[in-house]
C-alpha cells in the first residue's frame, strides 16, 4: 500500500504492541493530540512461580487509560479483521507486537500501517535487533520507522534516527536508549504523514541481515571464541537470556566482565594466559575471575550461582573460592 496524502492533522490511531519498549511509544501517543481508538496486544502469559496470567506492559497501560483492548491469537480470522475495520482507524502503529499482520489487515487503515523497528534497516530485520547489533560489534544502532508490507521488516523506510553503541553497552541499556529515541521519531513521522509530507525510501535487500529470536541455548559461552567476542555476547545477553558457562557441574550465569589488557597485567601466569586451554581459570581475586579464551583473556566481574542472586566476583569468592580456583576448567 502506498501512503496517501491527507490534510488531517489529528489522526485516529490503532496501536499494536506488547512489551515495555512498545508501551513507551503508546505512552507518547496518549500524550499527543492523536486519538488512540483501540489497542492490540498479545494474549496474557503465565508468569512467576504461580504461573498466574498477567497482562503485558502495553495492556496494563491501555487499561489504565480506559482504552479498548483486543488480544486475538492472530489476525487471520475475518471476524477479528471486521472488528478492527469497525474502529475506522486512519493509521495503525505497530511496535514489537510479536504477530504477523495479514495483507487484509494492512489494507484496513486509511493511511496504512507503520512499524517502529529497533535497528537501522535493512540491517537486523527480525525479533532481536538490539542484542544482535551488540553481539556483532556494530558501532551504531537506531530506530527505523517503515511502512508495513507482507515481508518481515522489508517495507519502505519513512524515517530513521541513529545512536552510537558504547563499548560497555548492554542489551538493557541500548533497549532503554532506543525506547526514548523511538517515541519522538514516531510522533514526528505521524505528523508528516498526516500532512502528506512523507517520502518513503526502499530498503536495499542486498544489505539485509536477520536478527532471530534469542534462545537460552545460545547463551552458553564458547570459550574457544575470542575474549572480545565473549564480551560482546555477555553484554548483548544482559538482561536476557544472560550468558553462562558450566563449571564443576554448575551453571554459572555471567552478567558482566571485560577483556583483559594483558599488557597491564603483572602476574606471569596471567600475561601468558593465551597459552592456556580455553575455559581455564587463570586467576581469581577481588578484581574478578580471569578465564583463558582462544584469543585473549576474559575477566568475569559479576556472576550468579544457581539459586542465588547476582553478585560481584569478590563476594562470590568469599564463599566459593574453591570452585573458581586457578586451574579449574569451564566446560
Amino acid at each position: 500500500m502506498t501512503l496517501s496524502s491527507s490534510n488531517v492533522q489529528f489522526l485516529s490511531v490503532v496501536f499494536a504492541g506488547t512489551p515495555d519498549f512498545a508501551a513507551e511509544h503508546l505512552r507518547a501517543l496518549l500524550a499527543s493530540p492523536h486519538r488512540v481508538v483501540g489497542v492490540y496486544t498479545q494474549p496474557d502469559r503465565p508468569a512467576g512461580r504461580g504461573k498466574k496470567l498477567l497482562p503485558g506492559p502495553v495492556k496494563a497501560l491501555a487499561e489504565e487509560h480506559g482504552l479498548a483492548v483486543f488480544q486475538p491469537l492472530n489476525l487471520k480470522d475475518p471476524a477479528d479483521q471486521q472488528r478492527l475495520a469497525e474502529l475506522k482507524p486512519d493509521l495503525m502503529v505497530v511496535v514489537a507486537y510479536g504477530l504477523i499482520l495479514p495483507p487484509a489487515v494492512l489494507a484496513i487503515p486509511r493511511l496504512g500501517c507503520i512499524n517502529v523497528h529497533a535497528s537501522l534497516l535493512p540491517r537486523w530485520r527480525g525479533a532481536a535487533p538490539i542484542q544482535r547489533a551488540i553481539a556483532a560489534g556494530d558501532g551504531s544502532s537506531g530506530i527505523t520507522i517503515m511502512e508495513m508490507e507482507a515481508g518481515l521488516d522489508t517495507g519502505p523506510m519513512l524515517a530513521t534516527a541513529v545512536c552510537p553503541i558504547a563499548d560497555d553497552e548492554t542489551g538493557g541499556s541500548l533497549h532503554d536508549t532506543l525506547a526514548q529515541l523511538g517515541p519522538e521519531l514516531l510522533l514526528e513521522t505521524i505528523e508528516r504523514l498526516a500532512q502528506g509530507a512523507v517520502v518513503a525510501q526502499a530498503q536495499d535487500d542486498t544489505q539485509a541481515t536477520y536478527a532471530p529470536k534469542l534462545s537460552k541455548a545460545e547463551a552458553a559461552i564458547d570459550w574457544t571464541s575470542s575474549a572480545a567476542e565473549i564480551d560482546r555476547k555477555v553484554r548483548a545477553f544482559n538482561p536476557f537470556p544472560v550468558a553462562y558457562g558450566e563449571l564443576g557441574g554448575e551453571r554459572i550465569r555471567i552478567w558482566s566482565g571485560a577483556p583483559v589488557d594483558l599488557e597491564s597485567e603483572t602476574e606471569f601466569e596471567i600475561r601468558s594466559g593465551s597459552g592456556a586451554a580455553p575455559g581455564r581459570i587463570l586467576s581469581a581475586s577481588a578484581e574478578g575471575i580471569l578465564v583463558a579464551c582462544a584469543q585473549g583473556v576474559y575477566r568475569i566481574e559479576e556472576l550468579q550461582l544457581p539459586g542465588r542472586k547476582r553478585l560481584p566476583a569478590r563476594e562470590v569468592l568469599n564463599s566459593r573460592a574453591a570452585l573458581f580456583a586457578p586451574g579449574q576448567q569451564f566446560d
